[in-house]
């Protein structure tokens, strides 16, 4: 890694979404190493409790690399299909454009 990535991270960053509560940091990263050199790999977690909040975040070192990961589709992590898609930053999730791709919505708590 003698060389920063040329790509703007935004764009080589993808949200993981569905992983189990059990799934940790070495999980996620010993299945999504597979398509290419992880730059970052984080399972968000709750500040005060410390466990597992569902998701996490992998960045690869180029664009191509999340391309094929994104092509690989579907992809199962400790038994569990998850759900991945590219990182919006929170600054373009307030804008109306910022979701275009989003072809579901996860409703949840309907009795």
């Amino acid at each position: 890694m003698s060389e920063s990535p040329k790509e703007p991270e935004q764009q080589r960053k993808l949200f993981i979404g569905g992983l189990s509560f059990e799934t940790t940091d070495e999980c996620l990263r010993s299945h999504f190493e597979q398509w290419g050199t992880l730059m970052d790999c984080v399972v968000m977690r709750d500040p005060n409790i410390k466990c597992s909040r569902g998701f996490g975040f992998v960045t690869y070192a180029t664009v191509q690399e999340v391309d094929a990961v994104m092509n690989a589709r579907p992809h199962k992590v400790d038994g569990r299909v998850v759900e991945t898609k590219r990182a919006v930053s929170g600054e373009d999730s307030q804008r109306p454009s910022g979701h275009l791709t989003v072809k579901k919505v996860f409703v949840g708590g309907v009795k």
